[in-house]
């Protein structure tokens, strides 16, 4: 694995998240990649040889261990992390889209010109969109591969005994597992990190949710304010205006006549 070209993706990615995506990218770097890597294929890593059913009828021990385990853990959670963090990628690259929209209406119009967006990486319009739906997606992965743990394996134990009555078995066998602990352990905590990500999304998706809303009301209630302060203000200069033609207007002193006696 090329670790350089995933810590320069997740910074990318981090650079546009909120404080719950940067703690969600933490969570699945940390408890869900790493260990992926570093322990969990060592302890799947003999599952099938270490498979052992007390029969030597040729084929029994393959089609009790397919029946068993239809499909690798391993594998399942592989495409799991593969279809979690490939979303994250959509954001990034609609952010360089607006780089690029942005570039090229600078060598258009000249660098002095009109700026298309505020902010490239601001979550408005169509990013905002964009963020939310990899989050609902991203949520949708994780809920279902949960699910699928579930019940492909008919839960999340490991029991040390099976009982496999498939053909071309001559007989009820007995099937042992290697590890069925550790294996144990290992699912329970990969299931336990998959929920903590999806509470981490939807708290997440919560929070983006509320702020639009709140900063839409904040624009109505302020474009209310604007016309009756424009009013008001109106009113007032009307009001000073009259005050101050009637401080200058002078006062015409009423005609007196005399009567002039002849």
């Amino acid at each position: 694995m090329n670790w350089a070209f995933l810590q320069g993706l997740l910074s990318g990615v981090s650079q546009y998240s909120t404080a719950f995506g940067r703690v969600w990218l933490s969570v699945v770097f940390l408890f869900r990649v790493l260990v992926f890597v570093v322990a969990a294929e060592k302890v799947w890593g003999d599952e099938q040889k270490d498979f052992k059913c007390n029969t030597a009828q040729p084929g029994c021990h393959n089609v009790c261990y397919d029946h068993f385990f239809p499909l690798s853990h391993i594998r399942l959670w592989a495409l799991q992390l593969i279809f979690v963090t490939c979303p994250s990628l959509l954001v990034v690259m609609h952010v360089a889209y607006r780089e690029e929209k942005e570039r090229k209406n600078r060598e258009k119009y000249g660098d002095n010109c009109r700026s298309l967006y505020k902010n490239t990486g601001k979550k408005r319009g169509g990013l905002w969109w964009t963020y939310v739906l990899t989050l609902f997606f991203k949520i949708g992965v994780d809920a279902t591969f949960v699910y699928l743990v579930y019940h492909i394996y008919e839960g999340y134990s490991f029991p040390s005994l099976l009982k496999c009555r498939q053909d071309p078995c001559p007989n009820t066998v007995d099937c042992f597992i290697s590890r069925p602990t550790e294996k144990r352990i290992f699912t329970i905590f990969m299931v336990v990190s998959s929920l903590v990500c999806i509470l981490l999304s939807i708290f997440e998706i919560t929070y983006l949710v509320g702020k639009r809303c709140y900063e839409c009301f904040n624009g109505v209630h302020h474009s209310n304010r604007i016309p009756n302060t424009l009013s008001d203000g109106s009113n007032l200069r009307e009001s000073n205006t009259t005050k101050l033609m009637g401080e200058r207007t002078p006062e015409t002193p009423a005609p007196s006549y005399s009567k002039v006696v002849s």
